[in-house]
């Protein structure tokens, strides 16, 4: 059996799957469409929540980035997963007890203002929509290789599922969707990784084999690959290389953005009670830790394995030729991956090889000069391939690669399907239930919850094909924009006595700020060439788009802080309703024994 049709046996059964459990558990009601009936079991929330949470980014570009950049780009992994924890102990549980369906709708309570909930209900549009941009472009890259069509084709087949299962399902569907993708993406993501150690360590565990000995040489992996990676003029995998203020600001940018974020919050509002709430983060953190322990072992592990197949007979022998690359069946993931777009090479300088090295290094130039080498030659590697290529670089059973086919689109159809059901919420609930249209019948908001959905998706499609970067990238500006707006206010909201019109500034001053920071680094609306600055030159100290969140939300506590300071003092019934939200019932006054 060819391994298209392994492939599609492993896809189609995934899928058929995944639409069956959205027709089972079709919502009927708007409490089971935005919050499925508030009756999911706890550790059946961690699950889902961890598909939710583990996208495109996670699955398919985060190891992509740790690979090609090594120690500075585990910022990543420190953002994800501190967010998470700021999430489970900050947020979860208070905006549990406050019983709503959404986030905009606490926030429009609690700051008693439909303006602030208005506010919200944009910021969360925007910034989920650019979060569904990654996770549509990831679908692409999957869909296109292992359907073995264009990118775009693999878009828009995407597309029509995510829409087949959402759109009917809502947060019922979606939920028990969810489960049935975390088992896939976590079986597809870890199993290559442990064939991988093996091979390379010897140790089944690629979190320890990490930190092992490379079988080939005897050495520990990591400083066998910073002498490989060295060698060839780039810097150091596992030393710290880049700017320090961004680092930092990145990371908090993505851990803020994480806790700020719509479609992870929603699933605290689907649990019983808000003890609940609680062991469902506890949960999944589990779940994700287990994907996220293994992350640095793939991106350090593929590196290797890339690095050692283009210089075959290590970096002082010669590079692999174009023959070999040809008619050796281990380079065969080569010639698939090209026909993808995604993967380039080129002889530049007719000696038949393909030489793979950092051609702005100094040190490289005048070792290039001396051999006779006119630049890199492999010219276009997309880090969004690297998981999904992997096993075929690793020269993995094809039962492996259709597993991690089916993983990949998990990942990013399980977060597509959140984030989507976020924004038709935000419209139905939000906009129209809560602003425009408040006697709309139930029957009728789930009809615009579907058709906002609907909408949605469109979108996403449109701009995934020119997404403004990888897909970890690109979901990093939403985390910046969530951070920017959301995070902020939801934290004034519970522990503080900001007033509505402190809260509805800073909103407006974080999210407009950062917004207008990202276009003018990444292109107005993200269309290609619009842009003034780029992440190499950014324009104010240093500080790249994907980083500028974590000022934004400074921004957004300052004008808060200052407006509430000067205008009226909230009610005494939010004060009150502040109080009940944050104290847990029953609690008295401490006694002095």
């Amino acid at each position: 059996m060819d391994q298209f049709t392994i492939n599609l046996l492993f896809v189609g059964a995934s899928f058929a799957l995944y639409i069956g459990i959205a027709i089972w558990a079709r919502a009927g009601s708007t409490s089971e469409f935005y919050a499925a009936g508030r009756g999911v079991h706890p550790v059946t929330n961690g699950m889902a929540t961890a598909a939710d949470w583990m996208s495109a980014a996670s699955f398919l570009s985060m190891a992509g980035l740790i690979a090609f950049t090594g120690y500075d780009n585990s910022a990543y992994l420190m953002g994800w997963t501190g967010g998470y924890v700021l999430l489970a102990l900050l947020l979860a549980p208070y905006l549990r007890k406050f019983g709503k369906f959404t986030v905009s709708e606490f926030i429009g309570d609690r700051f008693y203002s439909p303006t602030a909930r208005l506010v919200a209900v944009l910021c969360l549009i925007i910034a989920s929509i650019t979060y569904v941009i990654g996770q549509m472009a990831g679908v692409g890259v999957a869909f296109g290789r292992f359907l073995e069509v264009d990118t775009t084709t693999g878009l828009l087949i995407g597309a029509v599922i995510v829409f087949a299962y959402a759109v009917f399902g809502g947060m019922k569907g979606v939920t028990y969707t969810q489960v049935a993708q975390y088992v896939v993406l976590i079986l597809a993501y870890t199993i290559p990784a442990i064939f991988i150690s093996l091979q390379l360590t010897g140790n089944p565990i690629p979190a320890l084999g990490l930190f092992g000995s490379d079988t080939a040489t005897g050495e520990p992996l990591l400083q066998t690959l910073d002498a490989i990676v060295t060698d060839l003029g780039f810097n150091q995998y596992t030393a710290h290389n880049g700017d320090t203020l961004n680092m930092v600001l990145f990371t908090l940018s993505l851990m803020i953005g994480t806790a700020g974020l719509p479609h992870v919050i929603m699933r605290f509002f689907t649990v019983p009670k808000v003890a609940d709430a609680r062991w469902s983060a506890g949960w999944a953190l589990v779940f994700i830790a287990l994907l996220y322990l293994t992350a640095p072992a793939v991106g350090a592990m593929a590196r290797l394995n890339i690095t050692q197949q283009f210089w075959p007979e290590g970096t002082d022998g010669p590079a692999v030729t174009i023959e070999q690359i040809e008619t050796d069946p281990d380079y065969d993931w080569m010639a698939t991956w090209q026909q993808t777009g995604m993967l380039g090479w080129e002889d530049k300088n007719g000696d038949g090889r393909i030489q793979y090295y950092n051609e702005k290094s100094p040190a490289m130039q005048e070792k290039a000069t001396a051999e006779g080498w006119t630049g890199n030659e492999l010219t276009n590697f997309n880090n969004d391939i690297l998981v999904l290529a992997n096993p075929e670089i690793a020269n993995l059973p094809s039962w492996v690669i259709g597993l991690v086919a089916a993983g990949g689109l998990a990942a990013a159809l399980s977060t597509a399907a959140g984030l989507l059901l976020a924004i038709s919420s935000a419209v139905s609930h939000d906009l129209m239930k809560g602003q425009l249209t408040p006697n709309i019948s139930e029957k009728g908001e789930l009809l615009a919850a579907r058709i906002a959905m609907a909408v949605s998706i469109a979108v996403a499609t449109w701009l995934g094909l020119n997404p403004p970067g990888f897909a970890a990238q690109t979901v990093a500006l939403a985390f910046g924009l969530a951070a920017a707006s959301i995070f902020p206010v939801l934290m004034m909201g519970i522990f503080t006595k900001v007033n509505n019109k402190g809260a509805v500034a800073g909103m407006l001053a974080g999210f407009i700020v950062t917004l207008l920071y990202i276009f003018l680094h990444k292109g107005w609306f993200f269309i290609p060439d619009t842009n003034s600055y780029t992440d190499a030159e950014p324009l104010f100290l240093g500080i790249k788009s994907t980083s500028f969140g974590a000022v934004g939300a400074i921004i957004n506590f300052t004008v808060a802080f200052v407006v509430s300071s000067m205008t009226k003092p909230i009610p005494a019934e939010i004060s009150e309703l502040v109080e009940s939200v944050r104290i847990p019932r029953g609690a008295g006054v401490a006694q002095d024994h």
